[in-house]
């Protein structure tokens, strides 16, 4: 589980950048020094939650290490604090997803701020801010508790029982992914599909099904809405866990 834990990188171990570190430190982080070349990135990374970039003047990591560094902040779902001058800010932010940035500061870095920022962010992080989260449906409560106790950990969970309700909690809650049993009663998991698609505001949404009906004629008739999986009941922990990350890791 990750704690408190970040790195700074930068081209050397310049003064402001130790004060970086310092700062960090004082706030609360496990927090150490690391050059900004791919090498030194990828072997300082375990357990680390935030990246703080910092850039002194006309001091920029070369294209490869951001193309890197934007990778493994998607890999390890971590964030990037970017330091530096306005026109250094704008590089790094032409090179690096917006959506992996939780907040630049043009220097000199105003450390109070600095700080404040990094606490929120700690904060977010271990109320789940950042994690991807899924809406699992099924009918049948028992299922429902078991696979959000099997995912909890490691996303935000929400359920319905119904296809209906999570038509209705779709309505003012965005998710990343759904998890959509097949039968129910009222409205069956391809009805709410079809429901779904056919709405502009939920057709993107991924679903997957998780769901106890495997026989060929269920499979073809869901298979024609394109789901992004389907997958069986009797699916366990470890794998549904594996089929979850690589389809987040293959659709960042």
């Amino acid at each position: 589980m990750k704690k408190r834990r970040l790195i700074v990188i930068g081209e050397r171990e310049s003064f402001i950048a130790m004060v970086l570190v310092k700062k960090a430190k004082e706030a609360g982080a496990d927090a150490s020094f690391v050059p900004w070349t791919v090498n030194a990135i990828n072997a300082n990374t375990e357990g680390v939650s935030l990246v703080v970039l910092y850039m002194e003047d006309d001091e920029r990591p070369p294209e490869e290490t951001l193309h890197y560094l934007t990778d493994v902040l998607e890999e390890k779902e971590m964030k990037l604090i970017i330091c530096g001058g306005q026109r250094d800010i704008s590089f790094a932010c032409d090179h690096i997803k917006n959506d992996l940035i939780f907040k630049t500061f043009p220097r000199p870095v105003d450390h109070g701020i600095f700080m404040e920022t990094l606490a929120d962010y700690f904060r977010k992080s271990e109320r789940g801010a950042f994690k991807k989260s899924i809406l699992i449906v099924d009918d049948d409560p028992q299922y429902l508790t078991m696979i959000r106790e099997w995912l909890r950990g490691t996303y935000n969970v929400s359920m319905a029982n119904s296809g209906l309700q999570a038509i209705k909690m779709l309505g003012i809650k965005k998710v990343d992914l759904i998890l959509l049993d097949h039968e129910m009663p009222v409205t069956s998991g391809p009805q709410v599909l079809e429901m779904l698609r056919n709405d502009v505001e939920t057709a993107s949404i991924p679903v997957m099904f998780l769901t106890g009906k495997g026989d060929k004629n269920s499979v073809m008739q869901v298979i024609e809405l394109k789901p992004e999986g389907y997958f069986l009941k009797g699916i366990q922990k470890e794998e549904l866990l594996e089929k979850l990350q690589e389809y987040f890791i293959l659709h960042k």
